[in-house]
Protein backbone atom coordinates (compact mmCIF):
# COMPACT_ATOMS: atom_id res chain seq x y z
CA UNK A 1 0.00 0.00 0.00
CA UNK A 2 1.42 3.17 -0.79
CA UNK A 3 -0.26 6.81 -0.66
CA UNK A 4 -2.70 8.42 -2.67
CA UNK A 5 -2.38 11.25 -3.77
CA UNK A 6 -5.75 13.60 -5.49
CA UNK A 7 -6.59 16.71 -6.61
CA UNK A 8 -10.27 17.12 -6.68
CA UNK A 9 -12.05 18.45 -9.91
CA UNK A 10 -14.12 20.90 -7.55
CA UNK A 11 -11.20 22.45 -6.19
CA UNK A 12 -8.28 25.11 -7.63
CA UNK A 13 -6.26 23.07 -10.34
CA UNK A 14 -2.71 22.86 -8.08
CA UNK A 15 0.23 24.19 -9.16
CA UNK A 16 2.53 21.46 -8.42
CA UNK A 17 1.09 20.24 -5.55
CA UNK A 18 -1.95 17.79 -4.39
CA UNK A 19 -4.25 19.25 -2.88
CA UNK A 20 -4.63 15.98 -0.50
CA UNK A 21 -3.00 12.86 0.60
CA UNK A 22 -4.40 9.45 2.16
CA UNK A 23 -1.68 7.55 4.16
CA UNK A 24 -1.57 3.46 4.71
CA UNK A 25 -0.76 2.12 8.01
CA UNK A 26 3.22 3.69 8.44
CA UNK A 27 5.73 5.31 10.40
CA UNK A 28 5.43 9.39 9.71
CA UNK A 29 8.69 11.68 10.19
CA UNK A 30 8.71 14.75 10.50
CA UNK A 31 11.84 17.30 9.99
CA UNK A 32 12.14 20.72 11.23
CA UNK A 33 12.39 23.82 9.02
CA UNK A 34 16.02 23.60 7.15
CA UNK A 35 17.49 26.64 6.19
CA UNK A 36 19.95 27.54 3.63
CA UNK A 37 23.48 27.49 5.50
CA UNK A 38 25.70 23.97 5.41
CA UNK A 39 27.17 21.72 8.34
CA UNK A 40 30.26 24.27 8.55
CA UNK A 41 27.63 27.50 8.85
CA UNK A 42 27.95 28.93 5.57
CA UNK A 43 24.82 30.62 4.11
CA UNK A 44 24.30 30.59 0.78
CA UNK A 45 23.90 32.90 -1.69
CA UNK A 46 20.37 34.24 -3.39
CA UNK A 47 17.24 32.92 -3.82
CA UNK A 48 18.08 29.99 -5.86
CA UNK A 49 20.96 28.93 -4.48
CA UNK A 50 19.29 29.07 -0.72
CA UNK A 51 16.29 27.55 -2.01
CA UNK A 52 18.32 24.48 -3.39
CA UNK A 53 20.41 24.46 0.00
CA UNK A 54 17.34 24.57 1.82
CA UNK A 55 15.74 21.54 0.53
CA UNK A 56 18.96 19.53 0.07
CA UNK A 57 19.29 19.86 4.21
CA UNK A 58 15.65 18.63 4.74
CA UNK A 59 16.64 15.84 2.33
CA UNK A 60 19.85 15.12 4.71
CA UNK A 61 17.36 15.29 7.54
CA UNK A 62 14.73 13.13 5.84
CA UNK A 63 17.76 10.04 5.21
CA UNK A 64 18.83 10.61 8.82
CA UNK A 65 15.64 9.13 9.87
CA UNK A 66 15.09 6.49 6.74
CA UNK A 67 13.13 8.55 4.58
CA UNK A 68 13.90 9.99 0.99
CA UNK A 69 11.87 12.77 -1.20
CA UNK A 70 9.71 9.88 -2.37
CA UNK A 71 7.95 9.23 0.99
CA UNK A 72 7.33 12.98 1.52
CA UNK A 73 3.63 13.94 2.08
CA UNK A 74 3.48 17.15 3.18
CA UNK A 75 5.87 20.30 2.57
CA UNK A 76 5.81 24.02 4.56
CA UNK A 77 7.87 26.60 2.94
CA UNK A 78 8.22 29.96 4.82
CA UNK A 79 9.53 32.78 2.89
CA UNK A 80 10.27 36.44 3.45
CA UNK A 81 9.12 37.54 -0.07
CA UNK A 82 6.94 35.63 -2.57
CA UNK A 83 8.14 37.41 -5.74
CA UNK A 84 10.88 34.53 -6.02
CA UNK A 85 7.55 32.17 -6.38
CA UNK A 86 8.77 31.01 -9.60
CA UNK A 87 12.24 29.94 -8.78
CA UNK A 88 11.09 27.87 -5.09
CA UNK A 89 8.83 26.08 -7.44
CA UNK A 90 11.41 25.23 -10.07
CA UNK A 91 14.06 24.09 -7.36
CA UNK A 92 11.70 22.12 -5.52
CA UNK A 93 10.47 19.85 -8.88
CA UNK A 94 14.41 19.00 -8.78
CA UNK A 95 13.78 17.43 -5.44
CA UNK A 96 9.81 16.30 -5.44
CA UNK A 97 7.81 13.21 -7.47
CA UNK A 98 6.26 16.16 -9.83
CA UNK A 99 3.92 13.22 -11.02
CA UNK A 100 2.75 12.34 -7.47
CA UNK A 101 3.67 16.11 -5.71
CA UNK A 102 3.10 15.89 -1.52
CA UNK A 103 0.97 18.73 -0.68
CA UNK A 104 2.05 22.06 0.09
CA UNK A 105 2.54 25.13 1.65
CA UNK A 106 4.08 28.22 1.28
CA UNK A 107 3.98 30.92 3.97
CA UNK A 108 5.05 34.78 3.88
CA UNK A 109 6.86 35.65 6.82
CA UNK A 110 8.14 39.01 8.35
CA UNK A 111 11.43 37.57 8.51
CA UNK A 112 13.28 34.22 9.91
CA UNK A 113 15.61 33.96 12.20
CA UNK A 114 18.47 35.88 10.41
CA UNK A 115 17.64 38.62 7.89
CA UNK A 116 20.02 37.04 5.79
CA UNK A 117 18.03 33.86 5.65
CA UNK A 118 15.55 34.02 2.73
CA UNK A 119 13.20 30.75 2.73
CA UNK A 120 13.54 28.04 5.48
CA UNK A 121 11.64 24.17 4.31
CA UNK A 122 10.12 21.27 7.00
CA UNK A 123 8.26 18.34 5.66
CA UNK A 124 6.46 15.53 6.49
CA UNK A 125 7.16 12.11 5.41
CA UNK A 126 5.21 8.55 5.20
CA UNK A 127 7.30 5.25 5.50
CA UNK A 128 5.33 2.24 4.50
Amino acid sequence: MTPTFASPDDLPRPNGYSHVVTLPPGRLVWTSGQVPIDADGNLADGWEEQTRTAFANVGRALRAAGADWPDVVKLTIFVVDVSELATIRAVRDEFVNTAQPPTSSLVQVAGLFRPDVLIEVEAVAHIP
